[in-house]
């Protein structure tokens, strides 16, 4: 049975028992051809007479009931699910620029579905374990509330941004300490559009030589 197909769902169309009474306001009972009354096999009580009989409640009425609110039921989750779909849907629409509703990247340099947040700056000092602010070449790019990744060749760590100052990022206690010229990005992800993959960042120290030109 479908609420929406064929077979939908048929009202019962339940009726009360109205009963019979007399001048004097009483039930009538029921008498037999031999003017007897008819007494109910199961309660031991009189049988009366009524102007409607009703509907009486039976297995096959019940049951057909809880099919319905079974059928009901599915319906209601499933339009739950088409519901969220559409919601998921718009928020994508709405807050990614140039979406579409799908979040996918192709790696082949071409998305126009999400954008890699490339915003990324070093740290100028050398920061201990436990510290909460960092001096940058660069806080452009940068905004509070949002998570950044701090990366050295030695060690990694993911913190929130507390408070953006002119020259500082304010962050989370790190759990590790940072050389100085360690990265601080918005995402430390390279995409190899050649393999169609996405690398972590590299950090790379350079010795720079000075030669005398006579």
């Amino acid at each position: 049975m479908s609420f929406l197909g064929k077979n939908r769902y048929e009202l019962i169309h339940w009726k009360d028992r109205i009963w019979k009474r007399g001048p004097d306001g009483k039930l009538i009972p029921k008498i037999d051809e031999h003017g007897e009354i008819i007494m109910n096999p199961l309660t031991g009580y009189p049988e009366y007479e009524v102007i409607r009989d009703g509907t009486r409640v039976a297995a096959k009425r019940m049951n057909h009931m809880d099919e319905g609110i079974h059928l009901a039921h599915e319906l209601i989750v499933q339009l739950t699910s088409t519901i969220r779909r559409l919601q998921i849907q718009m928020e994508l629409d709405g807050r990614v620029p140039d979406n579409s509703g799908t979040f996918a990247d192709t790696l082949d340099g071409n998305t126009n579905k999400i954008k890699l947040d490339k915003t990324m700056t070093e740290i100028i000092e050398a920061v201990e374990k436990g510290a909460t602010t960092l001096k940058v070449a660069s806080v452009k790019g940068f905004a509070a509330k949002t998570q950044v990744t701090i990366y050295d060749d030695e060690h990694s760590e993911d913190v929130l941004i507390t408070k953006i100052g002119m020259d500082t990022i304010n962050v989370q206690p790190l759990s590790s300490k940072y050389k100085k010229g360690a990265k601080v990005a918005r995402s430390n992800v390279q995409i190899d559009t050649v393999n169609a993959e996405m690398r972590i960042g590299d950090w790379q120290t350079y010795n720079v030589e000075l030669v005398e030109v006579m």
